[in-house]
């Protein structure tokens, strides 16, 4: 560890008392001060830096700060959990490695993090951080105005950064004060936006909000919602954004194979497990190890198989048809169905064992007809790509056209509206979009021909004849969901002339829709 230093005998005797010195630390915030003093003096550095992340892991914040001697006191600076434009700190806690760089140029790197000085930064070591757990926590990093190789002082100053975070676990559990601030609401709406997704109604904010929390986290995920709402794109997110970003993403849907080959596609099996086996072949599990397996449609997966996925989500090993050996795999589970678990948990036709462990962190999509505005952003984004792909110049949108969308139901969600687009773009031969371009239902007509009360009945019924058919028509329930006493809800079902055909014929379109 110190074959590098010039002196390595006091270099070790000064890092025992470092080490002795954090040991008596009695208070978080003057252990992470005493931290960066440690690098900072141990390396001959003028910087030190101690990055954090929260409780859970989506935000990464500047704790403590050492600069030519003495503490840097900065305004508060956090950086969201996909660390845009710090793509140094990206590269230490995404790949989870030391990062030495010992010739640091502007021009190559982006070092916003590093304060400004009268010299610019030339050479810089940056280290991840682990708790007792092993959990990643933060990042130590140390920086130098000279270009000089700083990968000698790695082991050392791991060893202490890690014993320190050791100490701050044992420490915050004392302070009245957390190390790192809570995140503000401001700043959660912030970096909540994009992950890829498109959309900016309350009801994705608040999805955005729950893809944030799980992003750094080894829980599994249930994506629930309608078909065709995006379910995948959020488990993509989630593997995307997340710590698991360079490792694979695989994806199988459960429905679209029987038992048997679904089984084995799974699990792989060794040769001569059954007939046509003639070689070993892994299976899904192995070839998402250390990465995301999504399993769409899981409501679909046969009982007796989700007992040997449940023992794979507890034990975390598995086996091969055909084998009698079993082996470890590390596999985060993003599951989705647009099937109510719960009812089928009832119904006999899906593990409750299996349900409490999928369901530990639900995520809902919404269905379109929620999402407002977004109907207008989806199409739009939708029609550029669909232009690119077809290799012709941008088509404008029509008021009357997007007004022509807005008004529509859309029960096949957001990929109803894609293949709608793309139809729609055959049929133009000009270059705008006009509502004769959308084959909706006759129902679908277009709202600038309503006057503002028919609009408004409209959206109404829409919202009633949903939270009836959600409810399979129990009124009680479906008015006290609305916060409505049952009388006034009859009384608006009959001024709307909402009847139990409307019913029927609404959950039929909802089923085929599925």
């Amino acid at each position: 560890m110190f074959d590098q230093l010039a002196q390595p005998l006091v270099y070790a005797e000064s890092l025992l008392t470092r080490f002795s010195t954090l040991a008596a630390s009695s208070n978080s915030r003057a252990l992470q001060q005493q931290l960066v003093a440690a690098a900072a003096d141990l390396s001959h550095c003028p910087l030190a830096q101690l990055y954090l992340l929260d409780k859970t892991q989506t935000e990464l914040t500047l704790c403590a700060e050492w600069l030519d001697g003495e503490p840097l006191v900065r305004g508060e600076s956090a950086l969201p959990s996909d660390y845009k434009d710090q793509q140094l700190l990206q590269y230490c806690l995404f790949q989870n490695q030391v990062l030495h760089v010992n010739a640091l140029d502007s021009s190559l790197y982006a070092t916003p993090f590093l304060p400004e000085t009268d010299r610019s930064w030339r050479s810089l070591l940056c280290l991840p951080l682990h708790d007792r757990d092993n959990h990643l926590g933060g990042l130590l990093l140390i920086a130098q105005r000279d270009a000089e190789e700083l990968d000698a002082y790695a082991d050392s100053l791991r060893l202490l950064g890690d014993f320190a975070m050791c100490q701050l676990q044992l420490l915050q559990r004392l302070d009245a004060e957390p190390a790192i601030a809570p995140m503000s609401e401001e700043s959660k709406i912030s970096h909540e936006r994009g992950y890829g997704l498109i959309g900016e109604s309350p009801v994705m904010q608040r999805v955005y909000r729950l893809i944030s929390k799980v992003l750094h986290n080894p829980v599994s995920v249930m994506v629930a919602g309608e078909t065709g709402t995006g379910k995948e794109l959020v488990a993509r997110a989630i593997h995307d954004y997340g710590l698991r970003r360079t490792q694979p993403f695989i994806a199988q849907n459960c429905s679209a194979l029987p038992e048997a080959l679904l089984e084995s596609e799974l699990f792989g099996y060794t040769k001569g497990a059954f007939t046509g086996a003639t070689q070993d072949r892994l299976g899904l599990f192995d070839a998402a190890n250390n990465g995301t397996l999504f399993l769409d449609e899981i409501g679909d997966m046969p009982l007796s198989l989700q007992a040997k996925l449940l023992r794979v989500l507890q034990e975390g090993e598995l086996r091969p048809l055909g084998s009698n050996q079993t082996h470890k795999v590390d596999v985060r589970i993003i599951a989705a169905s647009h099937h109510d678990l719960r009812t089928l948990v009832d119904k006999g036709q899906f593990r409750e064992d299996l349900f409490y462990r999928l369901g530990h962190f639900p995520i809902e999509m919404p269905p379109l007809r929620e999402r407002g505005n977004d109907i207008q952003l989806l199409a739009t984004r939708f029609a550029e790509e669909a232009c690119h792909f077809l290799q012709r110049d941008p088509c404008r949108w029509s008021e009357e056209a997007l007004e022509h969308l807005a008004g529509y139901h859309f029960p096949g969600n957001v990929r109803e509206l894609k293949g709608l687009i793309a139809r729609a773009l055959l049929l133009c031969d000009g270059n705008v979009l006009l509502p004769e371009h959308f084959s909706l239902p006759d129902s679908a007509q277009p709202l600038a021909s309503r006057s503002l009360r028919e609009r408004l009945e409209q959206v109404e019924r829409n919202l009633l004849l949903d939270c009836l058919r959600k409810n399979q028509g129990n009124q009680t329930i479906a008015a006290s969901e609305l916060g409505l006493p049952r009388r006034t809800l009859l009384y608006r079902m009959q001024r709307l002339k909402i009847n139990a055909a409307d019913l029927r014929h609404k959950e039929k379109a909802y089923v085929q829709s599925r």
